[in-house]
């Protein structure tokens, strides 16, 4: 070996672009490269261009259907709080007291005043300052100058959202059909009530829990219940802008997934909204379900589902269908993802190809691809490639 190609030798290779591979058209495609779902740089862009300047799910409507209710949590590692006001109109804030920045509220639940538990500043529920203790002293202190900073909230589907972004673009409007689609299949949605939450801590980096649940080329060999309960020569993946739709007939027949007999919901009907909420209705009584991946570092997700059923009295088919989907889907599905991840921290994969039906069938990966193309669209934009 000659003293170049020493050197040549033991030079590391150049890095590989993030977006090489991708090719608009899914059939020439391969998936996104490795390296975006183990680098602590592209999670920490997406925490910033995805989650920061995206429509986040938050709750039910019925959580805040009356005034004075209000939510508090956490969005894209912020604390926000939303209140339903006593003009009946909805508003999101960051949960941050303007005088020394505590949390205003915790929680979940109703009340006629937001009161910060550290000085008992006192807000309406506008985020207006209304009180505020031995202030009148103060020189030039003017409470009516002081309110809670506003976040963007939505009202959309039966759900809430809300979004960190003061220019983003309405949902209802970035969505396009999507509001119609929610309204056409589970038209009873907004009316329905929570009766469970399962919580589930995984190994693995959010897109790769989305790019499984984004398609059913799995299924067959992961899911043996599951492509029972759906007729799988039905399933189809259409995707748009912002979401994608995966519809079958299911639950028309007897199969090893749960009971269905009674069923007055005969499909399923199921869709992914970008980034990382996924909402599904199931064979069975009216239903509906929504599932959320948050990233907690470059690989490991929380991920929630959240069960709501036409009342709070749950019956066998009700407990059997959630069961089914915690105790055998879940785990199942989180096997994959979890092995997948160790997989990509190897040096023997950074990309595969894309497999891809032009019928749009529940086989193919073009809804992956799809968000593949919204991923590398959020790092186009934040300058990274």
């Amino acid at each position: 070996m000659t003293d170049m190609q020493a050197v040549l030798a033991a030079a590391p290779a150049a890095p590989i672009p993030i977006d090489a591979g991708y090719d608009p058209d899914p059939a020439n495609s391969l998936s996104l490269h490795a390296d975006a779902y183990i680098s602590q740089r592209w999670h920490d862009i997406e925490q910033r261009e995805v989650f920061a300047r995206s429509w986040q799910w938050v709750c039910h409507v019925e959580s805040l259907r009356h005034p004075g209710d209000y939510v508090a949590l956490e969005v894209a590692g912020m604390p926000i709080a939303l209140v339903r006001g006593n003009d009946s109109e909805l508003r999101a804030f960051y949960n941050v007291c303007q005088h020394r920045a505590h949390h205003v509220l915790a929680g979940a639940g109703n009340t006629g005043s937001i009161v910060c538990p550290y000085h008992g500043w006192a807000y309406d529920l506008s985020g207006q300052l209304h009180r505020a203790r031995e202030t009148d002293r103060v020189p030039g202190f003017d409470p009516s100058q002081i309110c809670l900073q506003a976040v963007r909230a939505e009202e959309f589907g039966g759900f809430v959202y809300v979004n960190l972004d003061p220019d983003a673009e309405s949902l209802a409007v970035q969505s396009g059909d999507f509001g119609a689609e929610i309204a056409r299949w589970a038209p009873d949605v907004a009316e329905l009530t929570h009766v469970r939450r399962f919580s589930y801590e995984i190994a693995s980096n959010w897109k790769n829990v989305v790019d499984n649940f984004l398609e059913c080329y799995h299924c067959h060999i992961a899911h043996p219940d599951f492509v029972t309960l759906v007729e799988m020569d039905t399933y189809r993946v259409t995707t748009h802008g912002i979401y994608s739709s995966h519809m079958a007939r299911a639950g028309h027949s007897d199969n090893s997934a749960y009971d269905v007999e009674g069923s007055s919901v005969k499909d399923l009907a199921v869709w992914w909204l970008w980034p990382n909420t996924c909402l599904m209705r199931y064979p069975g009584r009216g239903n509906f379900s929504i599932m959320q991946m948050v990233p907690t570092g470059p690989e490991t997700t929380h991920e929630t589902i959240d069960f709501y059923f036409e009342s709070a009295e749950l019956n066998p088919g009700d407990i059997e269908s959630m069961r089914y989907i915690d105790e055998i889907l879940q785990p199942e599905d989180i096997g994959i993802v979890e092995s997948v991840q160790q997989g990509m921290r190897t040096p023997a994969f950074s990309q595969g190809r894309i497999v891809c039906d032009p019928d749009g069938s529940g086989l193919s990966e073009h809804g992956v691809h799809h968000f593949h193309g919204l991923v590398l669209d959020a790092y186009r934009r934040a300058g990274a490639i």
